[in-house]
């Protein structure tokens, strides 16, 4: 399974360290963040929206100053940032991206956050640090990019302290369909052959030895998103023109529609998932 998720890491490496890609995120989403919001209008700033979903996610955790946190695919480094800031902790981000790395590094010591926020390159299949190192896990619409899931989820079992939290979101398949016609599309999309569902990730930590805390179903927040997301894109296009290439934006364009139609067909499910290891 090595060479499997070897493979995905360098399609998602490949992806997010493009000029087009890392234009586009740090344009449309603000540089902050960049993963699913939670929207209270149909018009909201996608950055606010984004923010509020890290807000909402630490809420549910007890995180006293000085917890050790994890943020596996962490992105632009915007949850690591609130984490360090507003709660005291202190966050590892790890992250295949290097151009993403570099931008959250910069924006890190902008903040003077460079002691509480460690950005280490690497796969979350294979991390690079001692077994019940961290309090928490933390992960927004990353885990899906693995070639290899289930090592991840028992990465993450390994390297979690007994009584700590694995809290994370990730755009799941949906129960009410097994035609694998229906999700083509958005396989297409991401690169890979399928995605996983709540079922199959409750039952494989619960396997690992976690319990269910909380699995809060906010799926109308994933249409919302794509839709929001697709409507500022193209919006934006003429101005990005310079910065986002014209074929970049047809795809984008594209399969931000096969998400929001498969949204509305049944076919997709998100929210925040909440466990705890025993």
């Amino acid at each position: 399974m090595k060479a499997d998720f070897n493979k995905a890491a360098k399609t998602a490496k490949d992806y997010y360290d493009s000029a087009d890609a890392d234009a586009f995120y740090a344009a449309i989403w603000g540089g902050e963040d960049i993963h699913v919001g939670l929207y209270e209008s149909d018009d909201e700033d996608i950055a606010e929206a984004s923010a509020r979903t890290v807000r909402h996610m630490a809420s549910k955790l007890d995180l006293k100053p000085g917890a050790q946190v994890i943020d596996i695919g962490s992105g632009y480094g915007g949850a690591a940032r609130y984490l360090a800031r507003e709660k005291g902790a202190h966050v590892t981000c790890l992250n295949v991206s290097e151009k993403e790395n570099a931008r959250n590094r910069r924006l890190t010591e902008e903040e003077g956050l460079e002691d509480n926020i460690e950005i280490v390159h690497g796969v979350f299949e294979d991390m690079p640090f001692p077994d019940n190192s961290f309090d928490v896990v933390w992960s927004q619409e990353a885990i899906l990019h693995s070639g290899d899931r289930k090592r991840v989820l028992k990465e993450v079992a390994r390297v979690l302290k007994p009584g700590g939290d694995f809290i994370f979101t990730d755009p799941m398949q949906a129960t009410t369909s097994d035609d694998a016609s229906d999700y083509q599309p958005i396989y297409d999309r991401i690169h890979l052959p399928d995605m996983e569902s709540i079922e199959v990730y409750k039952t494989t930590l619960e396997d690992l030895g976690f319990e269910t805390v909380e699995i809060e179903d906010l799926t109308h927040q994933l249409r919302n998103h794509y839709a929001r997301v697709r409507k500022e894109l193209k919006s934006q296009r003429h101005a990005l023109e310079d910065k986002i290439s014209s074929d970049y934006t047809d795809r984008m364009l594209n399969g931000l529609q096969h998400w929001v139609d498969g949204a509305d067909a049944g076919h997709l499910s998100w929210g925040v998932l909440h466990f705890r290891k025993h």
